[in-house]
């Protein structure tokens, strides 16, 4: 077999001519991709630590038990995949490292993290970003990469972030409380993520609930539904204006780009979301969201530290420091240390280090021109990318066996992800948090898994 030929943007997957338009099978290729042996979850020790440690790094479930908590289960877990990776190299990918662009666009990222570390305006910092969050996030997404080798693992990946919806959403709904804000009851006290950032968790958990529910078994249907019901409460109960956007963008993705699946399912998945969120909204909460219709009215508009002004001063700091930028996580000390906001605060006055409340700001501030134009090619420019890779696959692995209809599948639904993060990370500041990179990670382990599966055919003997 071919390898897979070259997506746009294309930064190092091999290259091969451009398929063939294959015609949509027949009833009898139907009823055979019907009776295919089911799409198994890899359960190898090492792979059983990647998915804990996922769960632990997206949910957060661990901050719910003091003594496990302290214990740091997340670092432990780490070690131990590290270690089992060392013991059993057999186990990992074959393929290089960088093999694909979003693992290219990810060292790009690192680059130009540690050149902003080096020329920013606070090495030191950036420096304790760096050991203190930074390098946990990569080395999540170095073994995510590392360990997908077919559809099996991939699958196993798409299951982690969805426990970790579902488990999230149970601490929302039932562990966190509602708290009061200017007329209106948002989530409050949400551990490391405030009710924003739950929002953008959430909704990358939707389209990743909707890919397991096309795939699993019936229990697995289930808890993909009863996930999908917890995500649709959650962001309602968050009160972010940029979740509903973010919504939005994925209902919108939902009904267009899923080609393969029938225009009834696309509906009933936006209704059940819908649904939900109606039946778990808080007291004000479409009120609140009615202020989108006039962002000039909103505190965000004028104010000083609202977001447009915000966001302006960050643009002044991208062309003030254009190669390097300021540093990683040193926006809020720019707002406190550089701006014309702190050039003209009184003596005795008090002022906001305000964080950027914008990825794309963040990534052009912090990192430099060139890191704002990787955040843009690698999100907007990555759904782009997904749907041209899907354009590119045999149209009967539609239909075909079930890791063909998964990797078939997934990249729809991960360009709705791409198409839903890139729009709710306008409004947070998400540029290098483990989210972003573990989305990085499963599109990086996508293309891996299509090259696997085309190289290795329908042969049973090289199954794993």
């Amino acid at each position: 077999m071919n390898a897979l030929p070259r997506a746009v943007p294309n930064f190092g997957t091999p290259s091969a001519a451009p398929l063939a338009g294959v015609r949509e099978p027949g009833t009898a290729a139907r009823a055979i991709a019907k009776v295919a042996p089911s799409l198994k979850i890899a359960r190898d020790p090492f792979r059983r630590c990647l998915f804990v440690l996922v769960v632990l790094a997206v949910s957060r479930i661990h901050m719910q038990f003091p003594a496990l908590k302290a214990m740091r289960p997340a670092l432990v877990v780490t070690i131990a995949a590290v270690a089992l990776a060392w013991l059993k190299p057999g186990s990992l990918s074959k393929r290089p490292l960088l093999a694909t662009w979003p693992a290219k666009a990810m060292a790009g990222f690192c680059v130009v993290v540690l050149l902003s570390t080096a020329f920013g305006i606070s090495f030191g910092n950036s420096a304790k970003t760096i050991l203190d969050s930074y390098s946990k996030t990569i080395a999540l997404a170095v073994l995510i990469i590392i360990s997908i080798r077919s559809a099996r693992d991939l699958y196993l990946l798409v299951w982690a972030y969805v426990v970790s919806a579902l488990l999230l959403g149970y601490t929302s709904l039932f562990v966190f409380q509602l708290q009061n804000y200017h007329g209106y009851q948002r989530l409050a006290n949400l551990d490391t993520y405030d009710a924003n950032d739950c929002g953008l968790v959430m909704l990358v958990g939707l389209p990743l609930s909707l890919l397991a529910l096309q795939m699993a078994k019936p229990i697995g249907k289930v808890v993909a539904m009863v996930t999908l019901v917890a995500i649709g409460a959650t962001i309602a109960k968050t009160g972010s204006r940029g979740a509903f956007v973010g919504l939005i963008a994925v209902g919108i993705g939902l009904l267009i780009l899923l080609e393969r699946v029938a225009i009834w399912k696309r509906v009933m998945f936006v209704v059940v979301t819908v649904g939900a969120m109606i039946a778990f909204a808080p007291p004000g909460y479409w009120k609140q969201m009615q202020t989108i219709q006039d962002p000039k009215a909103d505190y965000n508009w004028n104010t000083v530290n609202g977001r447009r002004k915000v966001a302006l001063r960050g643009i002044g700091y991208m062309m003030d420091y254009p190669l390097f930028g300021i540093g990683i996580n040193n926006f809020a000390k720019a707002e406190c240390l550089i701006s014309d906001k702190a050039k003209s605060v009184g003596v005795g006055e008090g002022i906001r280090c305000t964080p950027p409340h914008n990825s794309y700001i963040e990534a052009g501030a912090e990192t430099g021109i060139p890191g704002g134009l990787l955040w843009i090619i690698s999100m907007p420019g990555g759904v782009v990318a997904l749907l041209m890779l899907r354009h590119r696959l045999p149209k009967r692995w539609a239909w075909g066996d079930r890791e063909e209809q998964f990797l078939y599948q997934s990249t729809q639904y991960f360009a709705v992800m791409m198409a839903g993060y890139a729009v709710g990370s306008f409004f947070l500041t998400f540029a290098w948090v483990d989210v972003t990179y573990y989305i990085f990670a499963i599109v990086a382990g996508l293309y891996v898994c299509v090259e696997e599966k085309r190289t290795r055919g329908d042969d049973p003997r090289q199954r794993r």
